[in-house]
């Protein structure tokens, strides 16, 4: 972990790429697959989590390349075969066949997507407020992708983000504001999801067909309140996907691992132990 900072973790060359993240604990691998929000990193997503995972699981939490302070090699194109390519390198990297995969937002897309194309290699899922499939876009996240670096923009943001606007402080805000401006952070951001944006929404999802196959034993988390992805999507995830239960939070937005830490530690961490 980095003296000075603790969203830098250790280094490893997945898929080509100088990959920052963390590792913790022992026992059964989890992938813990970070969300997509600007300045954003797998500590600053995962923080609550990975230390109560890491009482049962080998934890594994990468910034995903173009995100955190993962290398981001120059002419890299970004999208869905990028990333599950180099979430597949992280699992290749660490030697571990097979692990269960927690993606979040964005990173449900991505772990959804790893899921369909390498079955063998991911035991159990879980979606959180997870993209992958077809909705209209929310103006929430049209304004989280769109985001451009100023501090009311961010604090905007994050009162977006939370339900509760009392875990939304002009100190998390300014924080979350600098991270979105290290060098290479927002230009990496910007490349992503250019307007118009519901083009990446389509992008991101994976065929119906696909979701139908899934074998794997899944969970399904979202916040009834969250105004960045729609419920809607865990409602059609878990019609979808023939394995699958479904927890809803309420009063909870799109930081269910944050809003509601222990208790969807607790979830999760029963879910993974099971079998």
């Amino acid at each position: 972990m980095g003296a000075d900072n603790p969203e830098i973790g250790t280094t490893v060359t997945a898929a080509g790429i100088a990959t920052n993240l963390h590792e913790a604990g022992g026992g059964p691998p989890v992938l813990l697959i970070h969300g997509s929000g600007p300045g954003v990193s797998a500590w600053a997503n995962w923080r609550l989590t990975i230390p109560h995972l890491a009482q049962r699981f080998r934890v594994v939490a990468p910034d995903m390349v173009g995100f955190g302070f993962t290398e981001r090699p120059a002419g890299v194109a970004y999208g869905l075969d990028t990333w599950v390519g180099h979430a597949l390198g992280v699992l290749d990297a660490l030697g571990l066949d097979r692990a269960d995969v927690v993606g979040n937002s964005f990173g449900g897309a991505l772990a959804l997507a790893l899921t369909i194309r390498h079955p063998e290699r991911v035991r159990r899922l879980v979606l959180m407020g997870s993209v992958g499939v077809p909705f209209p876009i929310t103006p929430g996240l049209d304004a989280v992708w769109g985001y451009e670096p100023s501090r009311e923009a961010m604090r905007g943001l994050l009162d977006l983000f939370a339900h509760d606007r009392s875990l939304v402080s002009d100190e998390l805000a300014e924080m979350r504001y600098r991270a979105s401006i290290r060098p290479g952070f927002q230009e990496s951001f910007a490349a992503m999801f250019p307007a118009p944006r519901q083009r990446w929404v389509d992008a991101m999802a994976s065929a119906e067909a696909d979701i139908r196959a899934i074998a794997q034993p899944t969970l399904i988390v979202h916040g009834r309140e969250d105004r960045v992805i729609p419920p809607a999507n865990a409602r059609r995830l878990f019609e979808l996907i023939p394995d699958a239960q479904l927890h809803m939070f309420g009063r909870c937005g799109h930081w269910t691992q944050i809003e509601h830490a222990a208790r969807f530690n607790a979830l999760v961490s029963a879910f993974l132990g099971e079998g």
